[in-house]
């Protein structure tokens, strides 16, 4: 049997980009998989060990490089 990691809502900061693995069901709201803002997602999604830590940026695609000016024009 294998251990399942949980990580508290303590563990994130509150602007920090988590994951959300799978649904959660909330009385107002359906939260779907995804990147969320740690203080965005509601407690229970923290309680039920559904919320991970992004893995690390590496190598060149850690430089965030901004759109040229042309492809800007094209999109438009």
């Amino acid at each position: 049997m294998s251990l399942e990691r949980r990580h508290f809502r303590g563990m994130f900061e509150p602007t920090e980009v988590v994951e959300l693995r799978q649904l959660c069901f909330t009385p107002s709201r359906i939260f779907e998989p995804g990147h969320y803002i740690a203080g965005d997602l509601p407690d229970i999604a923290f309680d039920l060990g559904l919320v991970d830590k992004l893995p690390p940026v590496r190598g060149e695609s850690a430089e965030i490089s901004q759109p040229y000016s042309s492809d800007i024009e094209h999109d438009q």
